[in-house]
């Protein structure tokens, strides 16, 4: 558990071993409260590995980001880095990868802001902490989910906010996976609710949460948004999150063809702004890695220790055009990941050592979700809805599974979120139009905290069976919701003795509602 530390002992240990002074900073004088930097939504970490790890924080103004990290939490020995900038020009948040930790250690690290304008001013640190990878077998566990405060439910207080991350929390899970659906930058919120039962849900309000984003202010204040929730800020304090992101972070269903002319909610009509606008915000709030080869690219690896490595995925970025996708052949508008990611993909699971791949995916595979609801046309994601043989954006992936079947790659489980209910599939090729594959599971889970829809029709391209599902029935409707429980997510355990990797989906109540446990294929 992060330590308590106060301003003071701060100061005292940061003067102590220099880092105070090492900014070129003055010891400070008595100063008011209100002088002080504050630091504004908490402290949060991601992309954590054997021996580095992102840290993230934001201050109120323009100020430089101190920070010391030890292996304890009284901080009698610690690294001090050299200050960063926080500027305007990323709204003063600012993130640091703390490199050379050592492997299967946890980590504590402390931040406090001095003022630019006021050496004398330095706010009060805060404390958070995570553990890095194992170099050796031990087990690990780790949760996954999507989609966070969507379809209008916000932080209502009195209901406990968003309770599925208090949840998570108490699993203790290394990190967790937030398999996209990361804000809702397309769905204003009302201040109240009423529900069926006739009382009312209450959401805490900003400005930027009462109409679409669209300037860069009104993307970052949906992030800002969520870290007002009590739950998610202690929870950002004691688990790293690996984020990929889906439509929502920009708009509903985005891709190239996505017309806006049509929606007088927004003035401004271009999706390809919009998304420039909805990416850097994305960056600048969340502590994930960057990748100078391509700057915003959200694709990447993070390998955990030797028994498993997790490969995100990024099905926005490169996709061609929402629309039919029933192209025969391969072309740029029937892609979904793109060639480059493709090419990445496979040359990353041939030369992984780790016993479990982990394809996060932040769309499922097999499960139908279409661009145009109502006449139920278009693939939104990567089934087409036809129940033959591979076209359009299925080509991408039939192409992938046949080269994991060539290269003999085994233990491959796919994670997924985006359709706000919870399943557990298994591919079998036997029952698949598609067969050039080996079997694997997928498992879906969210949302976080959301309203609740589903169950979703299968594609039978590549033989999907559903061995559980939890939805909302008929008789309750779509759009459950938090309040009514049907929240989700997962849990994965891999074993340090046995490298068996067991899947739990959960609801908020922390009941487990399915489990199943998945032998490693070793090679003779």
């Amino acid at each position: 558990m992060p330590s308590p530390v106060s301003r003071r002992s701060f100061l005292k240990s940061s003067a102590a071993t220099g880092l105070v002074l090492s900014a070129g900073l003055a010891m400070p004088a008595l100063s008011r409260a209100s002088s002080r930097p504050v630091i504004t939504h908490g402290l949060q970490s991601g992309d954590v590995n054997a021996n580095s790890g992102m840290i993230w924080a934001r201050a109120d103004r323009p100020s430089r980001m101190l920070v010391e990290f030890d292996t304890n939490g009284s901080f009698e020995n610690p690294t001090r880095l050299a200050p960063l900038n926080a500027l305007p020009d990323s709204d003063f948040a600012a993130k640091r990868l703390l490199e050379n930790l050592p492997s299967d250690q946890d980590i504590f690290y402390r931040v406090a802001f001095t003022d630019l304008g006021d050496v004398n001013a330095i706010s009060e640190p805060m404390t958070g902490r995570f553990r890095t990878a194992p170099g050796s077998r031990r087990s690990v566990k780790f949760v996954w989910s999507g989609d966070t405060a969507g379809q209008g439910w916000g932080i209502d207080k009195a209901r406990g906010g968003m309770k599925t991350y208090a949840t998570m929390q108490r699993h203790q899970p290394d990190f967790f996976i937030h398999s996209g659906d990361t804000i809702y930058a397309d769905g204003p919120m009302k201040e109240t609710v009423e529900l069926k039962d006739g009382t009312i849900w209450k959401n805490e309000l900003i400005e930027e949460k009462t109409k679409v984003a669209e300037t860069l202010d009104e993307y970052r204040g949906q992030w800002k948004y969520n870290l007002m929730d009590d739950n998610l800020r202690a929870f950002n304090a004691e688990v790293p999150t690996f984020f990929q992101w889906d439509d929502h972070e920009v708009v509903n269903n985005w891709s190239a063809s996505k017309d806006l002319t049509v929606d007088d909610r927004y003035s401004e009509k271009n999706v390809q702004l919009l998304a420039a606008r909805a990416a850097r915000a994305f960056h600048e709030l969340t502590p994930i890695r960057y990748t100078p080869s391509e700057p915003g690219r959200v694709y990447r690896k993070i390998a955990y220790g030797p028994m498993l490595d997790v490969f995100f995925l990024d099905l926005r970025s490169y996709r061609g055009p929402n629309g039919a996708s029933l192209e025969e052949d391969m072309n740029p508008a029937s892609r979904v990941l793109g060639e480059q990611q493709v090419a990445w993909l496979k040359r990353e699971l041939a030369s992984s050592n780790a016993t479990w791949k982990v394809i996060a995916s932040d769309m499922p595979l097999g499960l139908i979700v279409w661009d145009n609801w109502k006449e139920k046309a278009g693939a939104e994601a990567i089934a087409n809805g036809d129940h033959g043989a591979p076209k359009g954006r299925e080509l991408e992936f039939a192409d992938l599974l046949r080269y994991i079947n060539v290269a003999d790659i085994d233990n491959i489980v796919f994670l997924t979120a985006d359709v706000h209910y919870t399943a557990a599939h298994y591919y079998n090729p036997d029952k698949a139009q598609f067969q050039d594959f080996k079997p694997f599971w997928e498992f879906v889970s969210g949302p976080i905290h959301a309203g609740t829809f589903g169950p979703n029709d299968l594609d039978m391209t590549f033989g999907p069976e559903v061995r559980y599902v939890k939805a909302p029935t008929a008789e309750q409707g779509a759009n459950l919701p938090p309040s009514m429980g049907l929240q989700f997510f997962g849990i994965v355990e891999i074993d340090g003795a046995t490298e068996q990797f067991t899947v739990r989906l959960m609801d908020r109540d922390d009941v487990e509602l399915y489990s199943v446990t998945l032998d490693p294929v070793r090679k003779a």
